[in-house]
């Protein structure tokens, strides 16, 4: 039997053993090292050469992440590792750094119990680094800190061992500071990170070796030995007295948890069905023998076999010829295939039990996000990302004749990365391509046309807006075609606290389901206590109230109220833009007795214009997304880094001295900051390190609101004038 053919067996013994399964992330801000450390794992279980690890980047496997030298895509593979003289399945899987990707992050947060948080020695803990880490607390998955390039500060910057430990206490102290801040109650302490108990790793992935605390007690190691062999470079005998998987392994069997543990704790927070339900009890136990509870945090579509997807099964056992429920698709489907990961192989398996991340195919219609069980149970928490699609850009296939093929390449784009948003502009005709960054996009134009073979055209980036209001406006009356229904609103901004509980998902549509217990959360960020009783919809991260009293057939009207609200929040008054931000009240309606007349070609115009005209009149303005911009740079490059930000609508808001360096913080329109990349290299000669961190939207200049307006109205074939009040009147 062949070494591959033995890791199998080991597998699919070890896959029902659920205290020797090890679900872990590998996380970090982008460069500082995650899948060169992943390698090291990999070869630790006799998967690759040890003289190839860290060098080979197994787990980076499409082209175009070997052409940029990072990661793209969240990769999946299964290792057995023994420690201990006991054998243990390690699912890992290795995340992107680059800001563009977290969605991906975000994803594979879902599906793993632990973290090893990956920082570069050299830049520290970047803003990077405290988004993965807050995707992953919030998540309730345990971290662990993998130092990195280390053999950099002895070789590069000559630091002696006591100005190392100084450092490596800055960056200890940072991603503390950081778990305490954003864990939840009960982990503020207990997951701080610690270099006496292991739960901190000092090494080079790169050069395969690692140290920590325990390691060095029992080997009488010390970081006074490990610089004098740098010094002397030899680091291969480091590795071979110090190798990291070994180091690595112990930190995450001994201080990440197995599935039985972690689901204990973690259930409760990302699903809110009855706990004391039979599946809610079985996926507390991570019982393989109870009801399938599968949640699906990625699909990628094989010309072969069709949409493969991925997830953690936390109930229940899989096989294939099982018919399945999409629970929120409402559909359901057959298991042609059950598999486990092997980096770009998947290799298949008769069964699957809870506490594993698994392959399935045959699921055609899931979606990241979705619930897969064989009954019908409530779906698992939607999964909140940190940001939004801010620019897109016009796609069209070279050849008419392929428009067909294009259709059908952007439908699996969009299954594929739920962070791209496809839609067909009806008054264009154009096809539109919505991503988190200039570099997204562009992946996923080169990818089209090398991975897909279709040659397509798109526009240049245009940045995505957003409407809103700045006060409160007179109650509007809006009436139906016929004139027999009459609707009565006002629009006002919605209150920060309450927005924010929106944006970061304190506050999501499922909560309409339990009016009491929303009202209370209402209440308590602020909101008015009359208006906190009836909140009808939320979409957009606006709220619709009804304040009405008495109104008959208003709840058979209800469905299509809300309908026009969700109209008139996609597309806002000013340019069509989405609208944020904002309390639509309805305070009074008279409704026709007939059903007849109160159908949606009567409805739906007598609720968008007026909360359209109500928004103008509350002095409705653009919005636009900004990004904070962290810059590091030689001290005397710093003129040349703040007249750059300020050139481009920039804001300096802190400037931090480490020794012969200076990091700039910044705030920059994510309009401006198209070239950024080649003028910033340009302006400090390649010495500048940055890196950038979506901050959400605000309020763009008063000078620029007509501008802006006018171009994006031209764009939509929209007229060319500022829209007035009057226009939206019934």
């Amino acid at each position: 039997m062949g070494r591959r053919e033995e890791m199998v067996e080991r597998i699919k013994t070890l896959m029902e053993d659920r205290e020797h399964i090890r679900n872990i992330g590998i996380v970090a801000h982008i460069d500082h090292g995650k899948t060169t450390l992943t390698d090291n794992l990999i070869a630790g279980a006799g998967m690759m050469s040890e003289e190839l690890a860290g060098k080979q980047l197994v787990m980076d496997f499409h082209e175009d992440e070997q052409e940029r030298g990072i990661t793209i895509n969240a990769a999946n593979i299964s290792l057995v590792e023994d420690y201990n003289e006991q054998h243990y399945l390690v699912n890992i899987i290795d995340t992107p750094g680059h800001v563009d990707f977290s969605g991906d992050v975000t994803r594979a947060c879902r599906a793993v119990d632990g973290a090893v948080v990956v920082v570069c020695a050299v830049e520290g803990a970047m803003p990077q680094t405290e988004t993965v880490l807050r995707q992953a607390l919030r998540e309730k998955v345990k971290p662990i800190l993998f130092i990195n390039k280390v053999d950099r500060l002895i070789n590069e910057l000559q630091l002696t061992p006591e100005q190392m430990q100084e450092r490596f206490v800055k960056v200890i102290a940072r991603v503390n500071k950081f778990i305490k801040r954003m864990a939840s109650k009960e982990f503020k302490e207990a997951w701080q990170v610690k270099p006496d108990d292991g739960s901190v790793i000092f090494g080079s992935a790169y050069h395969n070796w690692a140290i920590s605390v325990p390691y060095m007690k029992r080997t009488g190691h010390n970081f006074k030995y490990i610089y004098d062999y740098m010094k002397e470079g030899k680091q291969k005998e480091l590795a071979k007295e110090l190798p990291l998987n070994k180091v690595l392994l112990e930190g995450i069997i001994k201080h990440l948890p197995n599935p039985k543990e972690a689901q204990k704790y973690r259930i409760p927070t990302i699903w809110h069905g009855d706990i004391d339900s039979e599946v809610g009890k079985s996926m507390l136990e991570c019982n393989a023998n109870g009801p399938v509870a599968f949640m699906v945090t990625n699909v990628t579509i094989d010309p072969h076999a069709g949409d493969i997807i991925t997830g953690r099964l936390f109930s229940g056992t899989l096989k294939k010829g099982m018919t399945l429920n999409l629970v929120n698709a409402i559909r359901q489907n057959t298991v042609q295939q059950v598999a486990v990961y092997m980096g770009p192989e998947r290799i298949p398996v008769d069964h699957i039990s809870a506490g594993n991340i698994i392959a399935v195919g045959g699921l055609r219609d899931a979606y990241a996000g979705e619930t897969v069980s064989d009954q019908k149970i409530e779906p698992f928490e939607e999964m909140k990302h940190f940001s939004e699609q801010v620019i897109t850009k016009s796609i069209e296939a070279k050849s008419p004749s392929d428009l067909p093929k294009l259709i059908q390449i952007l439908r699996q784009v969009a299954k594929e990365d739920p962070q791209i948003k496809i839609e067909i502009n009806e008054e264009t005709g154009e096809h539109l391509i919505s991503g988190m960054g200039e570099l997204h996009l562009e992946v996923i134009e080169n990818r089209i046309r090398s991975e897909r073979k279709l040659d397509v055209i798109t526009s240049p980036p245009i940045i995505v807006y957003r409407e809103t209001v700045t006060k409160k406006s007179p109650e509007v009356e809006g009436k139906s075609p016929n004139r027999h229904n009459k609707f009565y609103f006002t629009v006002e901004p919605l209150e920060d606290s309450v927005y924010k509980a929106l944006v970061e998902g304190g506050i999501t549509k499922k909560d309409l389901k339990d009016q009491k217990a929303l009202a209370a959360k209402l209440r308590e960020l602020g909101m008015n206590a009359d208006e906190c009783k009836k909140p009808w919809d939320i979409y957009n991260n606006s709220l619709l109230l009804d304040m009405t009293k008495g109104i008959q057939y208003l709840n058979e009207t209800k469905e299509l109220i809300v309908q026009g609200f969700e109209e008139a929040m996609d597309k806002g008054p000013l340019a069509h833009e989405k609208t944020t931000k904002v309390k639509v009240i309805l305070h009074d309606a008279k409704l026709h007795e007939d059903a007849v007349h109160r159908g949606p070609s009567q409805v739906l115009p007598a609720i968008r214009s007026p909360i359209h005209q109500a928004m103008l009149l509350a002095n409705a303005v653009l919005l636009e997304p900004i990004q904070k911009v962290f810059i590091t740079v030689p001290q005397e490059l710093l003129g040349s880094v703040t007249k750059d930000l300020q050139g481009r609508r920039g804001q300096i808001i802190n400037i931090e001295q480490d020794e012969d360096h200076i990091t700039v913080e910044g705030k920059t329109p994510i309009a401006e900051m198209f070239g950024f990349s080649s003028d910033i290299r340009s302006a400090t000669q390649g010495k500048a390190l940055w890196s950038t961190e979506y901050l959400g939207y605000e309020r763009l200049p008063r000078e620029l609101q007509q501008k802006i307006i006018l171009q994006i109205r031209e764009r939509k074939g929209l007229k060319k004038e500022l829209p007035k009040p009057e226009d939206y009147a019934s």
